[in-house]
């Protein structure tokens, strides 16, 4: 990696983690694309190459959630316990059963381009739902189906390289939870998630597979622009209202999955 590259990441990094992070992402869904296409990290190494992105990344946006008070509660374990075993899971199918780019970006297309667009015509279209549960918002899952959703979307999380809290953000949040509660409790869970999968490649490198190694030096320069424009993003937060954060996340969900469709069809 020549200067230029790494100073290209680092920017990359700070201005997607200072759009991101007030709405629980930790920007990994966005610099993949980046790294496809700009910096030319090969697939599957792009996958770990993300994940070491949100290890160095995580810390500055939940530095900043920890100081408000909003960073640990309930949410944050029953999300965790869901995507750890999830993301290990995802990191065996990414390597050897969808290795390809094509398949890939598929899948990135077909998750992200719907999901985006539920969540924004929600927003603006609120429908009517049943009276919650005492203790819930409306609309807001059990903590059983929480978990469960937590385990599906860390294997895909896996295999994506986003760690699963990018794609639960936008899920919990189109089901009514407020972003302020599921932002910091999506990054911490992306953060953690990240380190067991970043580690979890690790491992399957030694299996001899080209390419499954991470990008060390990239993922380090883009972690280091997201670790400071996550902390930016975060402190921002509290200053937006909740509806043009949700318009915001499912915009940002939406226009990832609509390139990767683009790209697809080209």
């Amino acid at each position: 990696m020549d200067w230029s590259t790494g100073l290209l990441g680092f920017v990359a990094g700070l201005l997607i983690a200072a759009v991101t992070a007030p709405v629980g992402v930790s920007g990994a869904v966005l610099l993949l694309p980046v790294q496809l296409s700009v910096l030319g990290v090969p697939s599957p190494a792009v996958t770990p190459t993300n994940l070491l992105y949100n290890v160095v990344a995580g810390p500055g946006a939940l530095l900043r959630y920890r100081r408000d008070g909003r960073l640990y509660g309930p949410l944050t374990r029953l999300l965790v316990v869901g995507t750890l075993p999830g993301v290990v899971l995802g990191a065996v199918v990414r390597v050897f059963a969808v290795p390809g780019p094509a398949v890939f970006r598929i899948l990135v297309a077909v998750l992200l381009l719907p999901l985006g667009l539920w969540l924004v015509i929600r927003t603006l279209r609120p429908v009517t739902a049943p009276a919650p549960a005492p203790g819930r918002a409306q609309g807001e899952p059990s903590p059983r189906t929480v978990t469960l959703l937590a385990l599906v979307v860390g294997t895909v999380g896996g295999i994506y390289g986003i760690g699963g809290g990018s794609l639960l953000g936008p899920i919990l949040v189109g089901r009514g939870m407020p972003v302020s509660r599921v932002a910091p409790a999506a990054l911490a869970t992306t953060f953690l998630t990240s380190v067991v999968g970043a580690g979890t490649y690790g491992l399957l490198s030694l299996t001899g597979k080209a390419h499954i190694a991470p990008d060390v030096l990239l993922g380090l320069s883009c972690g280091l622009g997201g670790l400071t424009g996550g902390y930016l993003g975060a402190r921002l937060q509290p200053r937006l209202p909740e509806r043009l954060l949700r318009v915001l996340l499912g915009s940002l969900v939406a226009v990832v999955g609509g390139l990767y469709a683009a790209q697809t069809l080209m």
